[in-house]
């Protein structure tokens, strides 16, 4: 009798090297799994009391975070399930600039509720419909519970209103100075309709040195670096700008040139340098007098422009270039010539001021409205610098998304105590099995809560219960937990402590949020290629020929 040995499956379907993970393999347990991992990866990160993280990239660049959105960024994950969910938190970060960690931490506890459900017998289908359900209702519970809404952005204490608890949620204990210097910069760059409000306005400068409160709002554009000439600063004044390199230009063909005698050899110099002084003439003759580079400068180009006194400025970035073009109004030129009137733009102030020890260029517009504003930022450490830019920025995208919808909601874990147990009764008037996936959705927003509480270090159980009781005996919606511990009793009143949720990035985030879990949870197998290249070479340690 021949033995028969057990075929690998799909032997001779797919090509050499293909893994394949079936259900019944427990593929849907693993994708959990996954996703677990890397949600509480993040989950420490939470709230105003997260821990930072280090991640060395490999580049061996170092980031010290508690920003969701960086550290994903920076991590190169490969697993096909856990990256559905980190899609959805980087679309999050694209779209609001805020709450990617809630995408995250909430993506994976819903996850975490669905294995229970997977135990106790449920379809992936019908759990898939109760969370769809449980979406749906809690998106309309959620525009009941908008307490506060932002009539006039253009005012700075409207706006920092908004803006202090996401900041504050990344810089605990700066957030008042950071909204100041946000609120203040969205006010000078705030077109008269604010829906046009652009985020790429407001720029930040890191200077290293000083502390926290010697950063200010510069209204116009500063860099980091001195003008290249002698002139070094410039009252009211025309502007052009060149993305040509300001040079004698090389001629298209190589030609040989026969020089009799050492005066034809000065001639010959001398008709260049002629040829280049006519040149800068006719660019000061137009009343220009700060020359903005986007490439080199010659030498013998800088000495005619100091010559006729005009400020030359280099800008290496591309970028950088558009957005100065913007400020001064300006049209950039591809040729060096005398620009037409049109082509020029007008600066009040060109400057070099010295801040902790670096030189910096300043390009100040001194009308009341001006197109882009610098936040100037000090700190001690690059890492540090970097950290408060990313708060920044989350708070200048947090006001691009209060353009369009302006409702806040209470923070501090109070909405999603609210919705938790609305959910739960919701599910429990539901018939048939959806009821129990409602429910488990609904428990999956205690997680902000049970965190906030955790990574402050407070009992999360009690607090959970102190903020259920809140929320029930008293009908007080907007409680939420005191990380701070100014009260005895571990709960404070969100809405007269300000801390307030934008209602358009939590809506998005549950949506984002539950779209990633149920995608996890409808895949059945996962097939998986082998990668490209051949096997890796191994690495040699020392040299071959040392016995080492």
């Amino acid at each position: 009798m021949s033995l028969k040995l057990p075929n690998a499956p799909n032997q001779g379907l797919f090509k050499q090297g293909y893994q394949n993970y079936q259900s019944e393999d427990g593929a849907v347990n693993r994708n959990i799994q996954a996703v677990r991992e890397i949600s509480s990866m993040v989950r420490t990160s939470i709230g105003p009391s997260g821990r930072n993280k280090i991640i060395v990239n490999h580049l061996s660049k170092i980031f010290l975070t508690n920003d969701a959105a960086t550290i994903l960024k920076e991590l190169e994950i490969v697993h096909p399930a856990a990256k559905i969910v980190v899609m959805a938190s980087q679309q999050q970060e694209s779209e609001m600039g805020d709450a990617t960690n809630l995408v995250l931490v909430l993506a994976g506890e819903l996850l975490n509720q669905a294995e229970e459900l997977l135990r106790l017998g449920l379809n992936t289908s019908e759990i898939c419909q109760g969370y769809e359900l449980a979406r749906k209702y809690a998106m309309e519970t959620l525009d009941k519970l908008s307490i506060e809404n932002i009539n006039d952005i253009s005012k700075p204490e409207e706006l920092s209103k908004a803006v202090r608890t996401c900041i504050g949620s990344k810089q605990h204990g700066y957030e008042d100075i950071l909204s100041g210097l946000v609120s203040e910069a969205i006010s000078y760059v705030l077109p008269k309709n604010v829906k046009g409000f652009n985020v790429d306005n407001i720029r930040v400068v890191k200077i290293m040195g000083s502390s926290l409160e010697s950063s200010q709002v510069v209204k116009g554009m500063v860099f980091g670096r001195e003008p290249e000439g002698t002139v070094k600063k410039v009252g009211k004044s025309k502007v052009g700008v060149f993305t040509c390199p300001i040079d004698i230009s090389t001629t298209e063909t190589k030609g040989t040139v026969l020089l009799h005698n050492a005066k034809e050899m000065l001639d010959f110099s001398k008709g260049e340098e002629s040829q280049l002084e006519a040149l800068i003439k006719q660019i000061a003759d137009t009343g220009l007098r700060v020359l903005i580079a986007g490439g080199g400068v010659g030498d013998l180009a800088l000495h005619y422009l100091n010559k006729y006194g005009i400020l030359v400025f280099r800008v290496g970035s591309k970028f950088d270039l558009r957005r100065l073009s913007r400020v001064v109004g300006c049209t950039p030129l591809a040729r060096l010539g005398a620009p037409m009137p049109e082509e020029l733009g007008v600066v009040d102030v060109v400057e070099t001021l010295e801040i902790g020890g670096d030189r910096v260029t300043v390009f100040r517009q001194e009308k009341e409205a001006t197109r882009t504003a610098t936040i100037v930022l000090r700190g001690a450490t690059q890492s540090n610098l970097d950290d408060l830019e990313r708060a920044i920025d989350d708070g200048v995208n947090m006001t691009k998304s209060l353009t369009k919808d302006s409702r806040l909601l209470a923070g501090a874990g109070a909405t999603e105590t609210e919705l938790a147990s609305k959910l739960v009764s919701y599910g429990e008037k539901t018939p048939g099995l959806l009821q129990h996936a409602i429910k488990k959705f609904g428990e999956a927003f205690e997680v902000v809560p049970r965190t906030l509480a955790e990574n402050a270090g407070l009992d999360a159980t009690e607090t959970l219960s102190r903020l259920y009781a809140a929320h029930t005996k008293d009908n007080a919606t907007t409680v939420g937990v005191d990380v701070d511990e100014e009260h005895q009793e571990g709960v404070v009143d969100a809405k007269t402590e300000g801390i307030l949720d934008l209602l358009s990035a939590k809506k998005s985030a549950i949506e984002l949020a539950t779209d990633a879990a149920t995608t996890v949870l409808s895949v059945d197998q996962i097939i998986m290629a082998k990668r490209a290249g051949g096997p890796q070479v191994p690495q040699q340690q020392g040299h071959w020929d040392q016995d080492d």
